[in-house]
């Protein structure tokens, strides 16, 4: 099968041949339909985040199921499923009480002394965060795939894989906004446009958006924002903290850069929860005013919205084919695999919100 392979970090990526393994007793080969192309795999494709290569990057995904092994009771072949990086295990501490995007368990990944999921003439290629869906198939452990309605287009179920979970979970699970609360929003490209749709669902009262271009201004309107910032022409805590006279209840941080992370906390009020979506880079810290600390105000990490996939993502479905969820809107481009490196050139120059590969069915 064809597949994206990073080689080398600051590389483009090569379309090669590979070779994919037959399912064991809890995996599922799934024919992959379409793949978001999302920020975090820029991270480790310029080196921000150390990854094994060469490696066939990719995680933002849906498919059809095509194979399933012998003890595989969550889905069966001809569904229609999203995948997760955040695969669990259902028996550790963090699956147990209910923390399933924290589990690390090794045991949704193969042995290293068993054949690899993925090779390229008789040696191993690393598997990226638990999919690889830069390929036309993907072979992955059960509890990192859900099933959902076969009505819902493929190619806008995959953003609700990664960037979509990501932001609307950290709205409705990691922060809990509430109806009528104040919201911040830093970055409107994928997961941050999420979050403010999120935050539109769950009710808030104001939803500030925040970013340096001035032509997410109308975009993020579309997805619920009451108020816009260009961060480029002003300095956005001051500003945030005129317009609410005080500061937001929730900030979201959606970049992942030490700065606006910063920024998130300066413009809480007392009491506010700032949310890091971002990923900050590997060796990075953040500086934070220690009096601060007496308001009340919190700063808190969300590992893929804190989310417990098999539930939340086939109710966003059910919330983009009511309406409330938008897709439509965040899919700037539709792609081939070929032109998967022209897609990450887009969005570093961030002309984009989300680009979709599709698969040939």
């Amino acid at each position: 099968m064809k597949a994206a392979v990073l080689r080398e970090v600051r590389t483009p990526l090569q379309i090669e041949e590979i070779q994919i393994s037959k399912p064991g007793p809890h995996e599922v080969l799934i024919r992959t339909a379409a793949a978001g192309v999302c920020h975090s795999d820029l991270h480790f494709i310029e080196g921000s985040y150390p990854h094994p290569l060469p490696a066939v990057l990719g995680h933002e995904s849906s498919g059809v199921v095509e194979q399933v092994g012998s003890e595989v009771r969550t889905v069966k072949p001809g569904d229609h499923v999203i995948t997760c990086l955040s695969a669990y295990c259902g028996h550790c501490e963090h699956c147990l009480t209910g923390h399933l995007s924290l589990c690390v368990s090794p045991e949704t990944k193969r042995e290293k002394t068993d054949a690899q999921r993925l090779s390229q003439d008789g040696k191993p290629m690393i598997q990226y965060l638990n999919l690889s869906s830069f390929a036309e198939q993907m072979l992955i452990h059960e509890h990192a795939c859900v099933a959902i309605r076969k009505d819902m287009p493929l190619d806008r179920a995959a953003l609700i894989g990664c960037g979509v979970m990501t932001g609307v979970g950290a709205v409705f699970h990691t922060s809990n906004v509430r109806p009528g609360e104040t919201v911040a929003v830093i970055g409107c490209g994928g997961v941050g446009l999420a979050a403010i749709n999120g935050a539109a669902i769950a009710g808030a009262g104001r939803i500030i958006a925040i970013d340096m271009s001035p032509a997410k201004d109308n975009m993020s309107r579309g997805f619920g924002a009451t108020d816009f910032i260009c961060a480029a022409d002003t300095d956005p805590v001051k500003a945030v903290l005129e317009m609410t006279k005080g500061g937001v209840n929730h900030s979201f941080e959606a970049i992942g850069l030490a700065k606006t992370a910063e920024q998130s906390f300066g413009m809480l009020r007392r009491g506010g929860t700032a949310n890091i979506i971002g990923m900050i880079p590997v060796g990075q810290t953040i500086n934070l005013m220690g009096a601060a600390f007496l308001g009340e105000k919190r700063i808190q990490g969300s590992a893929m919205g804190s989310n417990r996939f098999p539930v939340d993502m086939p109710r966003l479905v059910d919330f983009y084919m009511s309406g409330q969820l938008k897709l439509d809107e965040m899919i700037s481009r539709r792609l081939k695999l070929a032109d998967v490196n022209s897609a990450f050139d887009e969005m570093k120059r961030g002309e984009v919100a989300r680009s979709v590969i599709v698969f040939d069915a």
